[in-house]
């Protein structure tokens, strides 16, 4: 990776979770499964986040971890007219602040905290599903589309903690647009 612009973020959450809460539930409705939103998480390369449910799975070694700005919410929350909406319920790996993520997509990026280093290539977007409607607030899922966060190959063995932190990315970003959504290609759209 070439890259040469440095961003002060801060990982606000680190959820790992070893089964799905909504993945292939429609009919019995959200799991209760445990999950925890870890001080620190151990990222393999190639196979995701120690202890989480895409970890070492072949469909998801180019998308293992999430990694999703919280200023997304907080816009959503707004839009919604609704209290601050929990985080965790968007199943999201890697929850910072300050990180413009959307022109990482095809890139390799690079997280440092607490010491350590993970580095990322944003493969694709992390399109939310229709359980954020009943999970985070009426109206959600819509909202959330272009903004659900990026989805991760990890390149790296390393560590995230929770905390200040440090994006490396190769392109330029506007941590001013954190929450905005993105354009999603015509037809892409429903």
């Amino acid at each position: 990776m070439t890259a040469s612009y440095r961003y002060d973020v801060e990982i606000l959450h680190l959820l790992v979770s070893p089964t799905h809460a909504y993945f292939g539930r429609a009919r019995e409705g959200a799991a209760d499964v445990p999950t925890t939103d870890a001080d620190q998480a151990t990222l393999v390369a190639g196979k995701g986040i120690v202890g989480d449910r895409f970890f070492g799975k072949a469909a998801h070694m180019d998308a293992a971890v999430t990694v999703f700005a919280v200023e997304a919410l907080e816009a959503i929350a707004a839009e919604l007219g609704t209290a601050a909406l929990d985080p965790l319920l968007t199943r999201r790996n890697v929850v910072v602040r300050g990180a413009h993520l959307a022109p990482l997509l095809g890139h390799e990026f690079a997280l440092e905290s607490g010491g350590g280093l993970a580095r990322l290539k944003a493969g694709r977007p992390a399109h939310p599903c229709a359980w954020m409607d009943e999970m985070l607030a009426a109206g959600a899922h819509k909202a959330m589309r272009g903004r659900g966060g990026v989805r991760c190959q990890v390149l790296s063995d390393g560590d995230l903690q929770r905390g200040p932190a440090v994006l490396v990315s190769p392109v330029p970003l506007d941590p001013e647009r954190a929450g905005e959504a993105t354009l999603l290609r015509p037809s892409r759209l429903p």
